[in-house]
């Protein structure tokens, strides 16, 4: 580029300063979030995980065989999405050659629920929930698209209450407009299947994937509303009013723990809508795994049984036998077993937010050892390369029976980040992952309409050029 800035550069400095001002809150309640600490050992919660503070992350893509000069403008352009991940998905920006200037997403504004108090239906601290709906128009007018945010979850009364006082746990804190991108988005080129449909985001603000239902409020003499489930039925009741209830075509989708809520709420989604209507729903990043990490434990079952014991979800999921962990009726590949409604499973193979979280968290790693490729998938040695082609199989092995499924989707890359639904630029643009040429999207489509069977498994790592992985930086020390 000859030393000179590109015009999207230039646009995505000024979004970065934008979206630093706009998540600071969340960064700043979420940093005081409890720890995990299952058995003796003191390992990173997964919800302050998912909010690292912005001067300990830096976030670029990076395709392999580009010179220095595109890494660059990938480098600025998507350091924006880094600060995303705090809720456990990307930013919506579009990406646009250098010689054009790209137009923003939809900003949509904030709808709060109406008579929360009255139905029960309230985030942790007591405030109304909300969400944001953008109408459809011509063919998709019919049409509804439900997306259910993501942003981890919290174990105990301590990290609930930091969410209290951040957009996960309140609607006071929450943006009055949010960008609508990816498969929200409402340009045809980036979007080309479900542009034009209506399309509503709900904002997640329970801290157990829209789940919990306890009707006390007191806990320990402080107030918390565990109702999630509560939320769930009453936003839904509020859309129907608006038209969902005439939908001949609806999709559920969620991100990370919005994922997650995905398979536990499909079933309940399909049974709202016209018996005569096409309904699916589709998780992002959402089929989190029961594995052992690199010293032996099994991280996040022990965080997801505090989960369920704290929010009284054990009843919520009858497939649970009394014989079981607790934790365990909380992870997709239990809850999928009783899906009747087809199901997307869109996933990285190396699940970039597993991998630092549940697979190699730093408190099982004193050594260090595994800093480097936990940051960067490119600088791991071929033993832990090997550990993380182990991580892949258990993906493959938890889905062995939806491959069999007829009309299930599937979609697994073999890239190294988290959710990618959401973000333009990895859900439908030339620059998109794909595989078998297909990108996220396009498989999407083909699936929802029944154009073919998609079942997408990509190969092991690196083989795949087309991936733009996540490149973290070493936490800083002052």
């Amino acid at each position: 580029m000859n030393g000179q800035i590109s015009p999207h550069i230039a646009i995505f400095v000024l979004e970065i300063d934008r979206l630093i001002l706009r998540h600071n809150r969340v960064h700043q309640a979420l940093a005081r979030d409890q720890q995990i600490r299952p058995a003796a050992a003191r390992m990173p919660s997964p919800s302050a995980a998912s909010a690292p503070a912005t001067r300990h992350l830096r976030l670029w893509w990076r395709r392999r065989g580009r010179g220095g000069a595109v890494a660059a403008t990938f480098a600025v352009a998507l350091l924006a999405a880094a600060l995303l991940l705090s809720l456990s998905h990307y930013a919506s920006l579009p990406l646009a050659p250098a010689a054009s200037v790209p137009r923003s997403s939809a900003l949509v504004g904030l709808t709060l629920l109406r008579r929360a108090e009255e139905k029960g239906a309230l985030c942790l601290d007591g405030s109304a929930p909300g969400y944001h709906l953008q109408r459809g128009s011509g063919s998709g007018s019919q049409s509804w698209l439900i997306h259910l945010e993501g942003g981890g979850w919290c174990r105990n009364l301590k990290s609930c209450a930091s969410r209290q006082k951040s957009i996960l746990g309140s609607s006071r804190y929450m943006e009055s407009q949010v960008e609508f991108a990816g498969m929200l988005s409402d340009l045809q080129d980036e979007n080309p299947d479900f542009y034009n449909w209506n399309k509503v985001k709900i904002r997640y603000c329970d801290g157990a994937s829209f789940s919990g239902n306890v009707k006390d409020e007191f806990q320990n003499g402080t107030k918390f509303f565990f109702r999630g489930q509560r939320i769930w039925e009453a936003v839904m009741d509020e859309l129907l009013l608006k038209g969902l209830r005439h939908a001949k075509q609806a999709f559920l989708t969620g991100c990370s723990a919005g994922g997650l809520a995905t398979f536990i709420h499909c079933d309940d989604f399909r049974a709202l809508m016209p018996k005569d209507s096409r309904v699916k729903c589709l998780s992002d990043g959402g089929f989190f795994l029961d594995v052992e990490d690199i010293s032996k434990q099994r991280t996040l079952r022990a965080f997801y049984s505090d989960v369920v014991r704290l929010q009284d979800l054990k009843r919520r999921f009858l497939r649970c036998s009394s014989s079981m962990d607790p934790g365990q009726c909380f992870f997709p590949r239990e809850v999928v077993k009783d899906i009747r409604t087809p199901v997307f499973v869109l996933n990285p193979a190396y699940d970039a937010w597993q991998v630092q979280h549940v697979l190699a968290p730093v408190v099982s790693d004193p050594q260090r050892s595994w800093q480097d490729c936990r940051l960067d998938i490119s600088k791991c040695s071929p033993s832990q390369l090997e550990i993380l082609q182990g991580f892949r199989k258990e993906l493959h092995d938890a889905i062995t029976e939806l491959k069999q499924k007829k009309d299930w989707g599937i979609f697994v890359d073999s890239c190294f980040i988290h959710c990618q639904s959401l973000n333009s630029f990895t859900w439908h643009s030339p620059s998109s992952p794909r595989v078998n040429n297909k990108t996220i999207a396009e498989a999407v489509g083909d699936w929802f309409f029944d154009r073919r069977e998609v079942k997408e498994l990509d190969c092991k790592f690196p083989c795949n050029p087309t991936c733009h992985n996540l490149v973290f930086a070493k936490p800083f020390k002052g």
